[in-house]
């Protein structure tokens, strides 16, 4: 539902100063979506994904009637029936064209649609309605175009708020096609958006005051072969972002044939899809698409980690399959305690990847609101791509509750930030754990695990009422923190610095290899 500019203004608001856009890649490339629906029934399966048709009766018409007829039906389909639609007095027989997972949601910057028409009866006033529901807009809502197609002399335009309407004349008696140049409409409706920042998010048929056969409706996607519909999306970001120059954004996908995987960076070649596109969850599938994304560059998190495993299987999983070669993980999210259980058994393991914030939203109505609404914080020197990435893959990262807490959460070793960092040496640390900015009543928890095997975790927990303590860090253990707040919530994690007695088989990633400042 949500438009690019959507999601910019809600940053704008909530002061997030980087965006990174990670659309479903099979949805860039239209990969298996809707080709078209014959009208043969309620039911109308392609390639195996279902469209159903759903009836509902609006107001109080005096009659109405839906029935799919085998005669007539459009010259230009093939065998096959057509939805006659019938409704009189004050009100209208309306039908929804319901996709399996969406497949009809697309980009509409490069969709037309088609759609043959037979006006057998109109009433006064009476029209065929094929009502689109689009994108987001800030300041407007969730956009509408209704196309009337009716007894009228000549093709109008006319915006109400978040509804258009567009009019246009038809033949009474006469099979017709209607093309819908969905951009092109869009742009004379409301001309101070970007038009192409919308998706086809909604379908419907309605009539009312007369009697139409409608047939043959075609979804026609002109730049998704190969890498266009990444090239389409692009153009349209870049088109958006001139109107918000003060949020820095980059392009990413989540990459969804797999367990979900964000991938920020890297040449973002979109991946080969199956088909039909059907999600496969198999693990070593996931770690395969992993091993190819990385050999195109960039970093990968996982998503949603527990969307398809519980709290054990997880942890299993992770440590057994060394979290499946990612190198970040959603561990910001519902149910959070179970995810940082899970973080904390991968951090006993000496699995190393970088804890991040989920902000899985994809309405932008109101980030604040979402159920979704952590934000990840990195200490980077700059807001430039390469060095986002680099604090990334070295951990130099937090997350926090966009609605509770915002402040600023370090591991520093003397006056030096080594929050993600793993040393190896057999003398204690000295280390500085802060969180800016407590609420009132609030609590900065030290948390230390110890290092070795196994599917627990092995943590103590000091809490603090000030934002700063020192602690020390002995060989074999990690020390996080967290910000607790009154009513007891997790509302601010920092990822862990690890102090190893010796070094490990498996080579520390060399993002987080660090040496002890001189002198400590």
């Amino acid at each position: 539902m949500a438009s690019y500019a959507a999601h910019l203004d809600q940053a704008r608001k909530h002061k997030v100063d980087v965006v990174w856009f990670t659309d479903h890649d099979f949805r860039i490339a239209a990969a298996g979506h809707r080709q078209a629906v014959h009208f043969d029934g309620t039911a109308e399966p392609e390639h195996g994904l279902a469209w159903t048709w759903k009836q509902h009766v609006v107001g109080k018409p005096g009659s109405h009637g839906a029935d799919f007829v085998a005669a007539p039906h459009s010259p230009h389909d093939g065998p096959g029936k057509a939805l006659r639609l019938t409704a009189t007095g004050a009100g209208a027989v309306r039908f929804e064209g319901v996709a399996w997972n969406a497949m009809a949601n697309a980009c509409v910057d490069d969709t037309t649609l088609t759609l043959d028409v037979l006006p057998e009866q109109i009433g006064s006033g009476g029209a065929l309605t094929l009502d689109l529901q689009l994108s987001n807009q800030p300041g407007k809502g969730i956009l509408r175009v209704a196309y009337q197609i009716g007894d009228v002399d000549k093709v109008t335009h006319k915006a109400d708020g978040a509804q258009g309407t567009v009019r246009l004349p038809v033949q009474p008696g006469a099979w017709q096609r209607f093309t819908f140049v969905l951009r092109d409409d869009i742009a004379k409706l409301w001309p101070d958006i970007v038009a192409g920042d919308n998706a086809l998010t909604g379908l419907a048929l309605e009539v009312r005051q007369g009697r139409f056969v409608a047939d043959r409706l075609t979804f026609n996607r002109s730049r998704r072969a190969g890498q266009a519909g990444e090239q389409l999306r692009a153009s349209i970001i870049d088109a958006v972002a001139l109107r918000y120059p003060d949020v820095t954004q980059y392009r990413a996908l989540e990459v969804s044939m797999v367990r979900h995987l964000n991938w920020f960076g890297g040449d973002l070649t979109l991946p080969a899809f199956p088909s039909p596109p059907v999600r496969d969850n198999d693990a070593a599938l996931t770690a395969s698409m992993v091993r190819w994304l990385h050999a195109h560059g960039g970093l990968v998190c996982w998503n949603h980690p527990m969307d398809v495993a519980k709290r054990d299987e997880l942890a299993n999983l992770v440590v057994t399959r060394g979290a499946l070669g990612v190198d970040l993980v959603e561990i910001g999210r519902d149910p959070l305690e179970d995810l940082l259980w899970v973080f904390d058994v991968a951090a006993r393991n000496g699995v190393f990847f970088t804890a991040l914030g989920s902000s899985d939203d994809h309405d932008a109505t109101d980030w604040a609101a979402n159920e979704e609404h952590f934000v990840s914080h990195v200490w980077s020197p700059s807001k430039r791509r390469a060095d986002l990435l680099r604090a990334l893959s070295a951990g130099a990262a937090w997350f926090t509750d966009l609605t509770s807490y915002r402040g600023a959460m370090d591991l520093r070793v003397g006056d030096v930030s080594y929050m993600g960092a793993v040393l190896v040496g057999s003398a204690p640390v000295a280390l500085d754990v802060s969180a800016t900015k407590l609420p009132k009543g609030a609590t900065l928890e030290i948390i230390t695990g110890k290092l070795g095997t196994g599917l627990q975790p092995s943590t103590s927990v000091v809490s603090v009422k000030t934002g700063t303590a020192r602690t020390t860090v002995k060989p074999g253990t990690y020390v996080r923190s967290q910000v607790r707040l009154k009513d007891k919530t997790v509302a601010g994690v920092s990822n862990p610095l690890w102090l190893l007695a010796k070094t490990p088989a498996t080579p520390i990633p060399a993002a987080r290899r660090r040496a002890l400042p001189y002198g400590v």
